[in-house]
């Protein structure tokens, strides 16, 4: 059975997903027949990146709101996330385009190592304050992963991975996928959003029963 996730790096939610997705997983009785596929969207594919910048100040920018209300907001995601035991510095953080981390992951699909991509670029983004929009992070990364980063740095030079993550975003809006995380399991149900690992659960199994003969 397969799940689809529409993620973006950049979004805290979808790290927040991930957690809570995977304590479902934990509990699911078929995980071992499980198949997952991180899918690739850009909640703002225009932004363009300025390290110098407080995240603060951009989500102020881009919200259109005061200062303290982005810090406001910035610190409740982060209680958040610290109930699912993940580590959030905002004060750290890079405003940053996630084209290049997602043609990352695209790079570790194809050498076996897409889940661990995702979780070393969430990490690196909001818990380490690593701009991911900068080439020598992302090979560094892909190093980490006990990949080739020179192999990732040749691969975004020429492009290799950049059309398949547009590919994902088109697949998205055929989908009607406005928002992420998303999450599609088995092409038949579809859940929005960082929900409680017990909705993601009921969905499994729901899923999982209408394969059966």
């Amino acid at each position: 059975m397969k799940i689809e996730i529409w993620s973006d790096i950049v979004c805290p939610f979808c790290y927040i997903g991930k957690r809570r997705f995977e304590k479902a997983l934990a509990q699911f009785e078929h995980r071992d027949e499980i198949e997952v596929e991180w899918k690739s969207f850009q909640l703002s594919p225009g932004l363009k990146s300025e390290p110098g910048k407080s995240i603060h100040q951009f989500l102020a920018e881009h919200k259109g709101i005061s200062l303290d209300e982005a810090r406001g907001m910035n610190d409740y995601v982060t209680q958040m996330a610290a109930q699912e035991t993940l580590e959030y510095d905002f004060d750290k953080a890079v405003v940053a385009n996630s084209l290049k981390a997602h043609q990352l992951i695209h790079f570790a699909k194809a050498n076996g190592k897409q889940e661990e991509a995702e979780e070393l670029l969430f990490r690196a983004y909001f818990t380490e304050g690593k701009d991911i929009d900068n080439p020598q992070t992302l090979s560094a990364i892909a190093d980490a992963l006990g990949l080739d980063g020179n192999d990732f740095t040749d691969a975004l030079e020429n492009k290799t991975y950049y059309e398949a993550v547009f590919d994902d975003i088109e697949e998205a809006q055929g989908l009607g996928v406005q928002g992420v995380p998303f999450f599609v399991i088995d092409r038949k149900y579809g859940v929005s959003g960082a929900q409680a690992p017990e909705t993601f659960l009921d969905a499994l199994s729901k899923a999982h029963s209408e394969r059966q003969p």
